[in-house]
């Protein structure tokens, strides 16, 4: 893998969209990081984050919607009001977000997290 960082935009500008699911990963607080035993989890919808930086820095919400192709996160309660009187969500970074509980109900998301797949 190059390090120039023109490679490291194109690379991401045209990666796939399994590879882009990993792009979208957060950290894990450590209460998780403790019961889960990794470090960083990709995000999902449902899950629990806190901001970390930013301006909503320590709002905390749920994930509402996940835009692989801009990379970006739309948390509930992270929202910038329009002239016009509109609330619209103000998408974050995932690097910026901590997840805080994890949604596991599904089976197959705690398979890979255990690494039985």
């Amino acid at each position: 893998m190059s390090k120039q960082p023109r490679k490291q935009r194109k690379a991401l500008y045209t990666a796939p969209l399994h590879e882009r699911r990993n792009h979208m990963s957060a950290n894990l607080s450590k209460d998780l990081k403790d019961k889960v035993g990794k470090k960083s989890l990709p995000l999902r919808v449902g899950d629990k984050v806190k901001v970390v930086r930013g301006d909503f820095k320590e709002h905390e919400g749920n994930v509402v919607e996940l835009s692989y192709t801009s990379y970006k996160v739309n948390v509930e309660g992270v929202t910038l009001n329009k002239p016009d009187g509109n609330a619209v969500f103000l998408p974050v970074d995932p690097s910026n977000l901590m997840i805080i509980d994890a949604d596991m109900d599904d089976d197959r998301r705690i398979k890979n997290v255990k690494g039985d797949n």
